[in-house]
């Protein structure tokens, strides 16, 4: 018989050198369908706006997932398709609130939600924030970036813009897609899934996480890969507060490793 896989997860949320946390994050496990799940929303919209869209995505999260993995019957359909409901629902609770606080109040939030199903890792990615897998020693980002950096990195490649131009361009953080409460232009969430295996390290971040290159990134993995999901959040924290960016953005590291019990 094989072993069962179990999870190691960590989470981290930091303040940054922001006022006030916008971000939010979430984790479960479900021994009942040998299930884990971590959701990172990084809210936006300002104090009292944009804490309050990233709770009500976390919130939407759970009321999706929590009662269909908590059963040992449900159908494995039934939990995958809880990850676009999820995003309805917090966009339906978007909208509800903001009709609530009258004419011209706006907030949204990203989502990137993770279900593991065994090894296999299911998502769903509304936004920017970026869902990394470091794999024998490297490190690539497997959702899209639903923002104006690819397409700007593309004029970096295709020599239309220098490397300092790409970087410090106005539009670069713009979302060309966003849980707000209206139509949402681009959803992620890919029907095949992707199997892990224990050597695999999976880092979820808002974009206050990307105040580290991927390089960087890639070698705080590299020199941590072995230890405890705690242990690598700690790390990739640290190191940006290290950087002491006056700038630094809100901060949620989620880290997942495979164990075998």
């Amino acid at each position: 018989m094989l072993a069962t896989p179990a999870y190691d997860i960590a989470l981290i949320l930091d303040k940054g050198q922001r006022d006030t946390q916008e971000d939010a994050v979430a984790s479960r496990m479900f021994d009942a369908t040998n299930a884990s799940y971590v959701v990172v929303a990084d809210g936006m919209g300002g104090h009292a706006a944009g804490e309050v869209a990233s709770d009500l995505v976390i919130q939407a999260w759970r009321d999706a997932l929590d009662a269909e993995l908590e059963g040992s019957t449900t159908p494995e359909s039934a939990l995958i398709d809880a990850l676009p409901l999820a995003a309805m629902q917090a966009n339906a609770s978007i909208a509800g609130y903001s009709e609530e606080q009258g004419t011209g109040f706006n907030m949204g939030s990203t989502m990137l939600g993770t279900l593991l199903l065994g090894q296999r890792l299911f998502w769903i990615s509304i936004g920017d924030s970026p869902l990394y897998l470091f794999r024998d020693g490297e490190l690539s980002q497997i959702n899209e970036d639903h923002s104006m950096a690819p397409m700007i990195d593309a004029q970096l490649a295709e020599g239309t813009l220098t490397e300092a131009e790409a970087l410090a361009h106005p539009d670069r953080n713009q979302l060309t897609s966003v849980i707000m409460g209206a139509a949402i232009p681009k959803v992620d969430c890919p029907e095949t899934p992707l199997d892990l295996t224990p050597s695999d390290v999976l880092v979820l971040g808002s974009d206050g996480l990307q105040y580290l290159s991927n390089a960087e990134i890639r070698s705080i993995l590299q020199s941590n890969a072995s230890g405890l999901a705690q242990d690598i959040a700690g790390a990739l924290q640290a190191a940006l507060n290290a950087k002491g960016d006056p700038d630094q953005d809100n901060i949620s590291i989620g880290v997942v490793k495979l164990t075998k019990n």
